[in-house]
């Protein structure tokens, strides 16, 4: 009776250095189970990796930035940062344009960049100047920056989200209150757009 040689319990080779020729190294014999797992986890990984590689088209995201250099609330793909200074500056110059354009009001709207509330605000805002355009503008100023702080002095904002509506002469009338939600501040905004809209006078 021809007896099978005896494989050690503890294997202390590297696969790479296992000799195909002398069946007296060690070698593991997994069982099937654990074969087809091996498989399918090579597998996965295998699509995981070329997935990775090529970035599906829902998965490319575009960086979005306020421009204030625009005079309202038009979003560009730029991927240049501008300074604080240079922020303030552009808003600024931004509100300066609006007074100028001869436009019945001027909204103006105070926010900071760390205000979830503001930013959520954005794409509503927009969509309000977008509709009333042809008598009014609105402006981004942020309350952080010290280039805004004469105009956050004299219209007494403590508070953001808060928007102060200027008639064409610059000349403050109202102002948002302290906001509590964002339909709060939002039905806030839509009351400023009708007390100056030419719809809405008789």
């Amino acid at each position: 009776m021809g007896s099978t040689p005896k494989q050690p319990f503890f294997c202390f080779k590297w696969p790479w250095d296992v000799d195909p020729k002398n069946r007296s190294d060690c070698s593991f014999e997994s069982p099937w189970l654990f074969k087809s797992l091996q498989n399918v986890g090579g597998f996965a990984f295998d699509f995981v990796n070329k997935a990775s590689k090529s970035s599906p088209p829902w998965m490319t995201f575009k960086s979005l930035q306020f421009n204030p250099l625009t005079g309202g609330n038009k979003i560009s793909q730029s991927r240049k940062m501008l300074t604080p200074e240079e922020q303030g500056e552009a808003e600024n110059r931004a509100l300066a344009a609006a007074l100028a354009s001869g436009k019945e009001a001027t909204i103006i709207e105070f926010y900071s960049p760390k205000c979830l509330l503001c930013n959520s605000l954005l794409n509503i805002v927009t969509e309000m100047e977008a509709r009333n355009s042809d008598w009014l503008n609105i402006v981004m100023a942020d309350a952080e920056n010290d280039k805004w702080l004469p105009e956050l002095l004299h219209y007494d904002i403590t508070y953001v989200p808060c928007f102060v509506l200027l008639d064409k002469h610059g000349k403050a009338l109202a102002k948002t209150s302290l906001p509590s939600s964002r339909l709060h501040v939002i039905a806030g905004l839509s009351h400023l757009i009708k007390m100056k809209s030419p719809k809405s006078t008789p």
